[in-house]
């Protein structure tokens, strides 16, 4: 079986805060740090006027303040960039931080953030597909002298990208998602899959985001493993994982209080609904090694995304739970 990794979610809204925990993470021994990759947000947590730095600038910036930690966008719309241009921003990344790049990739789905930036948003079908196609370009920049692709939404000729990626053939590729067209280009192309509640209406609903379910996530993973098997590809190839908010405290009353208040503020009735979920991990320190036991034997997830959601939650973690998961 893979090591069991961690991934930290960084803070977007201030430079110096982003830096000092992404070298925090890196003292505290997680795997990577991840940044969103949106000009703005709306839900829980945000407001489109809050501050929101860029991702991939921003990446860059905390490549030159670390050494050992990987990083990666959670997870670029290939929307946003044309696919040559972010073929070549991902090779300068790679090679700045010493081939410490994740390539997160997605076919987006926030449509104001499409509309306000004046982005086409096509239907979510032509969206994957453009995905899709925008992979192979990355591909072939990343592995030809002389990249040529020719597809039916992006293609280049001679679009050379020297420096290569550090890391051969290429960077992991993190395909983000779980509808059943993300997952089939994830078990044909990706390295990883971050298996998250399909986004369909162009903003994240909760009720649809609770209705993913352990019996829908075990559902999911079934059909990428059929999907895989059709690409001639074993499915153990592709590392699987998943995106959780983490609620976490030494005392019982402290975390089922603070579960308690943060389903409230989703607008979910029952807190169980959202202890349960496979985008929350909360508990104690030994409820949520319990529950991470479970989705490593039962999801085969080991890589886990974490947003930490208590300013002290990141401490608590890497000292009382990760040090269970080290080998």
């Amino acid at each position: 079986m893979r090591p069991i990794k961690f991934n930290c979610g960084l803070p977007t809204n201030d430079f110096g805060a982003m830096t000092a925990m992404a070298r925090r993470a890196e003292e505290l021994g997680f795997y990577s740090v991840s940044i969103d990759d949106h000009f703005f947000m709306r839900g829980l947590m945000s407001e489109p006027t809050a501050p929101h730095l860029e991702c991939y600038t921003s990446l860059a910036a905390v490549a030159a303040v670390t050494k050992t930690v990987r990083m990666a966008p959670m997870v670029t719309s290939m929307s946003y960039r044309n696919p040559a241009l972010l073929a070549k921003m991902i090779a300068t990344l790679d090679n700045i931080s010493g081939g410490r790049f994740i390539a997160g990739l997605g076919a987006g789905w926030f449509k104001e953030e499409y509309v306000a930036y004046n982005y086409p948003y096509p239907s979510n079908a032509e969206r994957i597909e453009q995905f899709a196609d925008g992979i192979k370009v990355l591909k072939s920049m990343w592995t030809e002298d002389e990249p040529s692709y020719h597809g039916r939404f992006h293609s280049v000729e001679k679009a050379y990208c020297s420096p290569k990626p550090v890391q051969k053939p290429y960077p992991p590729i993190m395909v983000g998602g779980g509808g059943k067209k993300i997952l089939k280009i994830a078990a044909e192309e990706a390295d990883i899959l971050n298996l998250n509640p399909p986004v369909t209406k162009g903003v994240i609903d909760l009720n649809d985001a609770m209705k993913f379910d352990r019996a829908e996530v075990l559902r999911r993973i079934g059909i990428f493993d059929g999907f895989a098997r059709a690409a001639g590809r074993d499915a153990d190839a592709v590392e699987m994982s998943g995106q959780t908010f983490v609620l976490i405290a030494k005392e019982k009353s402290v975390a089922d209080a603070m579960i308690k208040a943060t389903a409230q503020a989703m607008g979910v009735p029952d807190p169980e609904l959202a202890r349960t979920s496979p985008q929350v991990l909360a508990g104690t320190v030994d409820e949520i090694r319990r529950e991470l036991d479970f989705r490593v034997e039962k999801f085969r997830m080991t890589y886990f995304v974490c947003q930490f959601l208590a300013p002290d939650g990141m401490e608590l973690f890497a000292k009382e739970v990760m040090p269970a998961y080290r080998r």
